[in-house]
């Protein structure tokens, strides 16, 4: 498969042979693939952050948001004082950060890709990144942590080991990189949806311009707007539903909702 390109999806087998036809690991002999996704109902939209939303002056904000978020934050928030477990806390409370939530699963990124069903008249997309190729590109230090560790992605004990601040990752933002970055297990939301986030070197930095650089990091994976009713009824009957990824009433209402909802 070539690297850095749009593939348009024809099928529902079609989707499956294009989102899982690189995770064969010959050093292992296994199925074991080395990307991860993030869907998105709209293949327009790029990869930027929610900080960015709070104006031109987000670069400086995001200290400071970071700051209060932890001041009034439950003293139970957060295991241990990491900042990088504070980051993965405020992102999954929704708080404006420079994370980016992805997912082992290409099916889990489906269903973000057709979930809403009043966007169903416009293409989808599936974000599909090498993230243990991206580790190439890290500053010696976090290389050689996270070789010690013999992972490919960070948890956030190991990125205190090498970094213990935004400001210290800012000092790598001359090169821009990206780290990908294990939560803890903070609910079974987390858990269900085989979450990961990533950051990258600067606030400003744009992963989207990063990717373009680096062609052979990525590609993506077209979903035609034509093609989103067969996908959801057939991930809810794979059981990829609100109800799973979302335990609790709301996520149970979520799946209800739709699921008798008729085009």
């Amino acid at each position: 498969m070539e690297a850095g390109k749009d593939i348009v999806a024809k099928s529902w087998v079609d989707v499956q042979k294009v989102l899982f036809d690189h995770s064969w690991d010959d050093s292992i002999g296994r199925f074991r693939s080395a990307y991860v996704y993030r869907g998105n109902w709209n293949k327009a939209f790029d990869l930027t952050t929610s900080i960015t939303r709070l104006g031109s002056n987000y670069g400086k904000l995001e200290p400071h948001i970071l700051r209060n978020f932890r001041k009034y934050a439950h003293s139970n928030a957060s295991p241990g004082d990491s900042v990088w477990n504070w980051l993965a806390v405020a992102q999954h409370h929704g708080l404006p950060t420079r994370l980016l939530d992805w997912t082992y699963s290409p099916y889990v990124a489906l269903h973000f890709a057709t979930q809403d069903l009043s966007k169903y008249d416009q293409d989808g997309v599936i974000w599909c990144i090498n993230y243990v190729k991206s580790n190439e590109f890290l500053p010696e230090p976090l290389k050689k942590a996270i070789q010690e560790e013999g992972s490919n992605v960070f948890t956030a004990e190991v990125l205190q080991s090498v970094c213990s601040s935004l400001k210290e990752l800012d000092e790598y933002k001359h090169d821009p990189f990206v780290v990908f970055l294990e939560p803890p297990s903070l609910d079974a939301r987390i858990i269900h949806q085989y979450a990961l986030f990533s950051l990258m070197s600067g606030v400003e930095a744009e992963m989207g311009k990063w990717l373009k650089e680096h062609p052979d990091l990525y590609f993506r994976v077209i979903i035609p707007a034509e093609l989103k009713w067969e996908i959801r009824d057939k991930l809810d009957q794979a059981n990829i539903t609100e109800r799973v990824l979302f335990p609790g009433l709301s996520g149970l209402s979520q799946w209800l909702k739709r699921h008798y909802t008729h085009p």
